[in-house]
Order: C-alpha cells, then sequence, then structure tokens
C-alpha cells in the first residue's frame, strides 16, 4: 500500500519540502509501525530546512522530530505496546535515561536520521512514550521537542521549588510550557513579549508580571528591580541577542537555562556570568525518563498545551510558511485530514 511523506531533497528553505509516495513500512521484530495523526513545528525545523542548523543532516531527510499517532503493528519481540496504543516518539531515540552523552543524544529525529512528517513512521519500541490521557494526537503532538526541553530547565536542573522566581521570554512553545511548569509548581513567573495583547495571555496562563520589550530594551534591569535583586532561572531562547539582559535580569548566584537562538545578533560579556556565579547551561531536549515523567506531572494538573493553529497533512508547507512569521502563540501543528 502507498502511503504519503515529506521530504527535503534540498536544503534551500521551505520551498524545498516535497510531498511523495513510498510503501506503508514492515516493522521488524522490535519495531512498532505508528499511523501519525498529528505533528507540530519547532524553530530547529525551519533551521533545517534552511541549512543553517549547523549539525551534520541526513541526506533527502524526512523532517520534524514531533509527531503522534496510534499503533497500528508491531514486531514479534515488541512488549512494549500492542495496536490502538496513543503514542509519540522521543526527539533521541538513544537517550532513554541518564545524563547525556553524545552517544545517547546522536540520531536525533528530523536532522541526523529521518523524521515523523508522514503518515505512516517505523520507531523502536523503546523510543516512544505514551500519550497524556487527556490530549488529542494534536496537543500530544506538540511534546516531544518544546515541551520537553522546558521540563528539563525548569524542573529537572532548574530545581523548580514553590516560591523560586522565573523569568520567560516571549510565547513560542518553549517558553509557554516554561511558563506552565513554573506557575503549577508555585513559582513566580515573569515574562516578556513586544505586544501588549500577548503579555494579557501570558498573564493569563499563570505569569505575575510582564515587561514590553519593545517599550523597554533594558528588560533585565526591570525584571532585576521587580524582584529585588534578580530572578533565580532565566529560560533563555533568544541566543546572542537576548542574552546580557538576561544576565542583567539573572540575580547572583542564580541559573540561565540557554535552550534558543533565535537571534544571534548581539553578544554577552563573560565577566557577567563570573562576578554573578551564573550557572549558564545549554539543554538540548531531554531523555525518555524526563519525558515520561513530564507526562505525569500534564496528567496531574491537566495541564494542555497552547495550540496557535492547525493545518492539514496537504498544507504542511503553508504551515511552515505561517510558522516562520512569527507571529504565533504558542505551537503551530500539522494534522491528519
Amino acid at each position: 500500500m502507498k502511503t504519503r511523506y515529506y521530504h527535503l531533497p534540498r536544503l534551500t528553505g521551505v520551498d524545498a519540502l516535497r510531498l511523495d509516495e513510498r510503501e506503508v513500512p514492515a516493522p521488524g521484530p522490535r519495531e512498532v509501525l505508528v499511523r501519525m495523526r498529528a505533528w507540530s513545528l519547532n524553530y530547529r525545523d525551519l533551521m533545517i530546512a534552511s541549512d543553517t542548523y549547523g549539525r551534520a543532516l541526513k541526506p533527502d531527510v524526512v523532517p520534524l522530530s514531533d509527531g503522534a499517532g496510534e499503533v497500528v503493528d508491531a514486531g514479534s519481540e515488541v512488549t512494549r505496546w500492542r495496536e490502538g496504543d496513543r503514542v509519540t516518539g522521543i526527539f533521541m531515540p538513544g537517550w532513554l535515561s541518564g545524563p547525556s552523552a553524545a552517544r545517547k543524544t546522536a540520531g536525533a529525529l528530523g536532522g541526523p536520521a529521518d523524521g515523523v512528517l508522514a503518515e505512516y513512521v517505523l520507531f523502536d519500541e523503546e523510543a516512544l512514550v505514551a500519550a497524556p490521557a487527556h490530549l488529542d494526537f494534536a496537543e500530544t503532538a506538540t511534546l516531544p521537542c518544546a515541551a520537553v526541553t522546558a521540563w528539563h530547565a525548569v524542573a529537572v536542573t532548574g530545581g523548580l521549588t514553590p516560591g523560586q522566581t522565573v523569568l520567560t521570554l516571549g510565547s513560542g512553545g518553549v517558553s509557554l510550557f516554561a511558563l506552565q511548569f513554573a506557575a503549577v509548581g508555585g513559582a513566580r513567573v515573569l515574562t516578556t513579549s513586544s505586544d501588549d495583547t500577548k503579555l494579557e495571555r501570558l498573564r493569563a496562563l499563570g505569569a505575575t508580571e510582564g515587561v514590553n520589550y519593545a517599550r523597554t530594551p533594558d528588560w533585565g534591569r526591570v525584571v532585576a528591580e521587580a524582584t529585588g535583586g534578580g530572578v533565580d532561572h532565566v529560560v533563555e531562547v533568544g541566543g546572542a541577542g537576548t542574552l546580557p539582559q538576561s544576565l542583567e535580569a539573572v540575580r547572583v548566584g542564580g541559573r540561565i537555562s540557554l535552550i534558543g537562538v533565535l537571534s544571534r545578533d548581539g553578544g554577552a560579556d563573560p565577566s557577567s556570568v563570573l562576578l554573578k556565579g551564573v550557572t549558564l547551561q545549554g539543554m538540548f531536549v531531554g531523555s525518555r525518563e524526563m519525558f515520561e515523567q513530564m507526562n505525569r506531572a500534564i496528567e496531574h494538573h491537566r495541564l494542555r498545551p497552547v495550540i496557535d493553529r492547525a493545518f492539514p497533512f496537504a498544507e504542511a508547507p503553508a504551515a511552515y510558511r505561517y510558522f516562520a512569521a512569527r507571529g504565533h502563540f504558542g505551537k503551530v501543528v500539522i494534522t491528519d485530514e
């Protein structure tokens, strides 16, 4: 039987995305065949399509790391899953638990290895987690990259505790998940945006204070003053363009989780890291163990991901273009028709 999938025969941007057909793959002894029902986009996917990701990529790669669906077939040795199970893949199939290591983080989906933007996808049985029971496929598809990264930053390395102060930046996927996780954990969450309407929506999600960075370019100072010397933790998604202000906003001995590279302009003075004794740590998604821990918290608190807009599978290139325009609030998803 023929089935549809997308691939990138060239890395020249969104217009290189091609829809094609292939045979439905058959699972090996320890593989699971998943009928994909929804997918979601991350900024990484735009970088891969335009060959600006900075890592070795699989030629003619099938894009996207994030998707959810249902098990339709399984190999003879599979014990973890059965037909009808609702599942989603993990970002790095080799990172199941413990600290990261090169051998575990190799082969991330949608870049070094084929991703999930296809109607049927094979997974190793160990590289899947169960979908939270109260989430639909589109909501579940938002979790593998952005949500796990935010959980890793806020709850695992950030040591989330009630009363902690956390700063999130903007209204992208990682930032919204970080805000939600920190808020339900009892933290005081501050946030930034260039749009007052978005700031109101961020407050509705749990932020206690918001700063419009378009009107207040020195928002780091404002945040530091509002918190009596700086926040405990900054979830930094902007990169070089925002890191100097994040260093201003964090307290002495605080933490900055460096996640995104939305802006490469600007530069941070390393003396700020030294003088404040700041822990500056890069976050590269997380393990299956973290994913499963996060899903338990999502189910317990009945959290729901924020979805901005959904596009049908046949209009995946339009989803990419809409996402690239950066006007979204939350996740942009693709769903099966």
